[in-house]
C-alpha cells in the first residue's frame, strides 16, 4: 500500500514525524530522497514524538545515533558517505532483528545504499515541493498494510 503526503514546510514534516513517534511499534523505516528533502527534518519529529530529550542529529559522520531515553529506542542511521559494499560492514540487520539490540525504531537516511532490506518495513521517499514536499510511504513486507500503525 502507498501513500501520497504532501506537506506543506519544514514544520508540517516534523509534526508528521512527531505523530509517527507517538504510535509506531519497533519497525525499520527507509528514507530516501536528495540533500535537503527532509530526512533529518522527519527523523527529529519522530524523536520529538517518542519522548527523546537529547537533540536528534543526523549520524553522518558517526553513521549511527542512538537514543534510549524515549518509549522506545530510535536508532538513525545515515549512509549517505558509503558505498553499499561498504554499508554490510555496519551491520544494519543487528537493529531490525531485534536479538542484539532492545527493538526499537529504526530509521535509516540514504537507504537506497543498503545492499539488503528487512523482511518488513516502511521505504519513505521524500520530494521537495518548493517550501514543501511530498512524502511516498509504502508498506513492505505488511500481511495486511491497513492495520494500525502499519510497521
Amino acid at each position: 500500500m502507498t501513500q501520497e503526503i504532501v506537506l506543506p514546510d519544514a514544520a508540517a514534516t516534523f509534526a508528521l514525524g512527531e505523530k509517527w513517534g507517538r504510535s509506531l511499534p519497533p519497525c525499520t523505516l527507509l528514507l530516501r530522497g536528495d540533500l535537503g528533502a527532509g530526512k533529518t527534518t522527519l527523523i527529529q519529529g519522530l524523536g520529538q514524538g517518542l519522548g527523546i530529550a537529547d537533540p536528534i542529529l543526523s549520524p553522518t559522520f558517526t553513521l549511527i545515533n542512538e537514543y534510549h531515553s524515549g518509549r522506545l529506542p530510535l536508532y538513525h542511521l545515515d549512509l549517505y558517505r558509503l558505498e553499499p559494499d561498504a554499508v554490510g560492514g555496519l551491520y544494519p540487520e543487528l537493529y531490525w532483528e531485534g536479538e542484539e539490540v532492545e527493538p526499537g525504531i529504526i530509521a535509516i537516511e540514504w537507504a537506497e545504499r543498503l545492499p539488503y532490506r528487512p523482511p518488513a518495513y516502511g521505504e519513505i521517499h521524500l520530494t521537495p515541493q518548493g517550501e514543501g514536499r511530498e512524502i511516498r510511504v509504502n508498506w513492505v513486507g505488511m500481511a495486511d498494510p491497513s492495520l494500525n500503525p502499519p510497521c
